[in-house]
């Protein structure tokens, strides 16, 4: 058995079917690197205990989160791959999890159908290495994912384009206006699948050397019947994760009218951004309650 999770249009580049290998499924190009870890199966993946444990308090006891490296022939230097593993997810959950995806699917198994599909409408996603699941009568008993790093990447909240951290130019405010722009294109090309991210902070947008943006951590991803409710969750989300020491009131504006095509405001335009300001300053007064600090009303350039 092969699934053919092969396309063109992936900004990353073609990917590779997965074969089978025991009760999993793997990508070919993986798969001695994997057997060497042992990790074949899924009793070996959900054995596995090396590796980079990323432990979060609040993603639940039933999610486990992993960074490994491995060599793969032909790469100069090591491959970091993330794994994400599921054991024995609370029904509740799944049952959320099956209503946004409108099918019966383990998590593992929505994360990597969501990235196929958009990699197949020309959105960056991580790559899938090997991905399994298991089921236990009508639930879901664990599955697991596994990715490829986003090649020569970083997040925009880890580094923004060089043009941001340099002298103001007239050079440099021309390549800050141009990468507003395709991040405002890109993300527009995300929304027009009718996918929504729910988690579209700085953190989870990639952008490559070459200048290629691409979307991480689709767990929560889906396409909702009424996106509205969503489009603003993910654009105030985005407005808030840009730092303001980087981006102003103009860089903003100008993004959204990149976003909807437009050359001024109109009045559905300007409903919009108040549900979207209005969505940020409530997400603001939160994390300030908590003494966590807010990007967008960060007006401190760092030193660099």
């Amino acid at each position: 058995m092969t699934v053919d999770i092969t396309t063109n249009h992936d900004p990353q580049g073609p990917r590779e079917p997965l074969d089978v290998s025991e009760d999993v499924l793997i990508a070919p190009s993986f798969q001695a690197a994997l057997a060497n870890l042992g990790l074949t199966s899924l009793d070996r993946v959900f054995a596995f205990d090396g590796g980079l444990d990323l432990a979060k308090g609040n993603i639940g006891a039933h999610r486990r989160r992993f960074q490994l490296e491995v060599a793969l022939p032909g790469d100069a230097g090591r491959v970091k791959l993330y794994l994400k593993r599921y054991d024995r997810p609370p029904r509740l959950q799944q049952l959320r999890h099956w209503l946004a995806h409108r099918r019966r699917i383990s998590l593992a198994g929505g994360e990597h159908d969501t990235a196929y599909r958009l990699a197949a409408a020309g959105i960056g996603t991580p790559e899938t290495v090997t991905y399994g699941q298991q089921w236990r009568g009508l639930f879901e008993k664990r599955s697991f994912l596994m990715t490829r790093e986003v090649r020569a990447a970083e997040s925009l909240e880890r580094r923004l384009p060089a043009c941001f951290g340099a002298p103001l130019t007239p050079d440099t405010l021309r390549q800050r206006r141009d990468f507003i722009r395709r991040l405002a294109r890109f993300v527009k090309r995300f929304h027009e699948t009718g996918y929504r991210h729910r988690d579209l902070y700085f953190s989870h947008i990639f952008h490559s050397d070459t200048g290629v943006l691409s979307l991480i951590d689709l767990a929560r991803a889906f396409k909702p019947l009424l996106g509205r409710r969503f489009q603003i969750k993910d654009l105030a989300q985005l407005h808030y994760s840009a730092p303001g020491h980087s981006f102003s009131a103009t860089d903003r504006l100008r993004f959204y009218l990149t976003y909807c095509d437009r050359k001024t405001l109109r009045p559905s335009d300007k409903s919009l951004v108040a549900a979207i300001l209005k969505k940020a300053a409530r997400m603001a007064r939160h994390n300030r309650k908590h003494r966590v600090p807010v990007p967008y009303l960060d007006r401190t350039r760092e030193a660099r």
